[in-house]
């Protein structure tokens, strides 16, 4: 099974050869000097660049400007606490890039959000606020557009067959007023929408459930080899099974206390005219 570096070290691939543009790998490994061999490994994941590797592949490519970027994604192969200073270093993009990878190699997905929205199911427009103040938070390069794009390509996988999103939200996500009124009110719209789709089982924690544990920390759970938890400073990789296990536990007990289908609507309906009547 494939560990999330060598995930990683593939979606750094593909960032590669979509710079490398129009020009062939011969051409490309003529002006750097390297064997052609070298460019395909690089760019399928086969070897492991160096920092002076992606420095010059972005010089040679016509885009130094990409240097920080790809030096970021190269020290975030090899660690399980990846900072949000280091991986925000080029932006929120190719961050977005390196998730992506982890949707499309998996086929069931569990999530649990207490505070916002889950990526996988915001509008455009509640992304794109999220965004800018996470960006605003860490002092990280503004790069909110090409991220929200990022985003919404990735919810293509949703209306894909042989794969399933189980998404638990706390009832306060419904609520918290990080994006414009307006805004809350489309994002109602949008997780109402997805309510009846096969591929997606959504369950909302009423405010009055009775709860086993507390509804803490963010994290989404791929398959039963990853778990990704979402804290201030870092987001932790975590592949060992007696994590994932605990983190399925979490889940498992916290859906205990959940609703779906009617009932979800209905919660989602109040929510929404809240957020109207105060727009």
């Amino acid at each position: 099974m494939a560990t999330d570096f060598q995930q990683a070290r593939e979606a750094l691939g593909r960032r590669l050869r979509e710079l490398r543009g129009q020009r062939t790998q011969r051409d490309l490994a003529d002006l750097l000097g390297w064997p052609q061999a070298k460019v395909s490994k690089l760019e399928t994941g086969r070897q492991t660049a160096t920092p002076e590797d992606v420095i010059a592949w972005a010089n040679a490519s016509g885009h130094p400007s990409s240097t920080e970027e790809l030096i970021a994604r190269l020290q975030g192969l090899e660690t399980h606490t990846r900072s949000w200073r280091r991986q925000l270093r080029a932006g929120h993009r190719p961050v977005q890039d390196v998730l992506t990878v982890e949707y499309e190699r998996s086929t069931e997905l569990r999530a649990f959000e207490g505070a916002m929205v889950v990526g996988i199911l915001q509008t455009a427009d509640y992304a794109r606020h999220i965004f800018t103040r996470y960006a605003e938070l860490q002092q990280s390069p503004r790069d909110v557009e090409d991220a929200v794009r990022a985003r919404m390509a990735r919810q293509a996988l949703l209306y894909e067959p042989g794969r399933v999103f189980h998404v638990l939200l706390w009832e306060a996500a419904l609520y918290a007023a990080v994006v414009p009124r307006d805004v809350l009110a489309g994002q109602m719209d949008r997780l109402t929408s997805v309510i009846g789709l096969d591929t997606v089982q959504l369950g909302i924690v009423p405010f009055g459930a009775q709860l086993a544990i507390p509804p803490a920390n963010a994290f989404w759970l791929y398959d039963d080899r990853l778990a990704i938890v979402e804290d201030w400073h870092a987001e932790l990789w975590l592949d060992d099974a007696e994590t994932i296990g605990l983190y399925r536990r979490v889940w498992d007990t916290l859906n205990k206390s959940a609703v779906d289908g009617t009932q979800a609507r209905r919660l989602l309906s109040r929510a929404r005219a809240q957020a109207s009547d105060l727009a």
